[in-house]
């Protein structure tokens, strides 16, 4: 059998191979960090899949990356933060669903380059305590979000070190609502009509060297300090979505 038997007709062998090596990278950026991996990941399978295959893939990919985060520090969860917050996932999911499947690939590529230069360079404030509603509020309008950008981990956290949690449990608690967020988002998207069959074995390779990224990964990425790492970071980012951006204009056009 031919590789390429294997693959999902939207890509080709090349950039297959780089989604796995991203996979294993942007999940050893994401334990090492806390968060970014989604981010980052999602930038780069924006250079070459559509629009309405990225955000299922990207959401089953995550989904194993933070189910396995879950796993690992799952005594640190904050639990009554989750309930609440899968809460507002449930009505921002059923409200993104229809925007997501009507919006033109080109804009979405726009706004998904929009969004993660916003996440990757704004000053974050600082947190200040906030109520149950706000978690529900939160949890609807970051799922709403995810159902457009895909990747609103760094909202999610934020939202999360509003509530006061540090440390072990802020990543704990944000990889659960992960989560449930990208759950909910991957059975709208199998509701809607996309065919994840196609894509089983890549999902099953990106997902693996997303596992070996988290435990092999973090040692290297400490090493470098964390100065010279976040300006690596934010140029590679910048040139990203300058290109995901420009893709999104010629989609426009065409």
């Amino acid at each position: 059998m031919e590789i390429t038997q294997l693959l999902p007709p939207e890509i080709g062998p090349w950039f297959a191979a780089l989604l796995i090596a991203s996979s294993f990278l942007t999940s050893a950026l994401t334990a090492a960090m806390g968060l970014g991996g989604g981010v980052a990941l999602l930038a780069i399978m924006g250079l070459g899949m559509p629009a309405a295959s990225m955000l299922p893939v990207h959401g089953i990919v995550q989904l194993g990356s933070n189910l396995g985060r879950t796993v690992i520090q799952h005594r640190y969860v904050l639990w009554s933060c989750i309930g609440w917050f899968t809460l507002g996932s449930v009505a921002g999911v059923a409200l993104g669903t229809p925007v997501a499947l009507h919006i033109p690939d080109g804009i979405a590529k726009m706004a998904l380059a929009l969004f993660i230069l916003w996440s990757v360079f704004h000053r974050r404030q600082q947190a200040k305590p906030a109520s149950r509603a706000f978690l529900v509020l939160g949890g609807a309008l970051t799922s709403l979000g995810s159902m457009v950008v895909g990747a609103t981990g760094p909202l999610v956290a934020g939202l999360l070190s509003a509530q006061g949690l540090i440390k072990q449990r802020l990543i704990a608690t944000h990889a659960t609502c992960m989560v449930m967020q990208h759950g909910l988002k991957i059975i709208a998207f199998g509701l809607a009509g996309f065919a994840y069959a196609g894509w089983l074995p890549m999902l099953a390779a990106m997902i693996a060297s997303g596992v070996l990224g988290t435990w092999l990964g973090s040692s290297l990425l400490e090493n470098m300090p964390e100065q010279r790492f976040r300006l690596i970071f934010r140029v590679t980012m910048l040139l990203l979505c300058v290109q995901l951006f420009w893709q999104g204009l010629l989609g426009l056009r065409a």
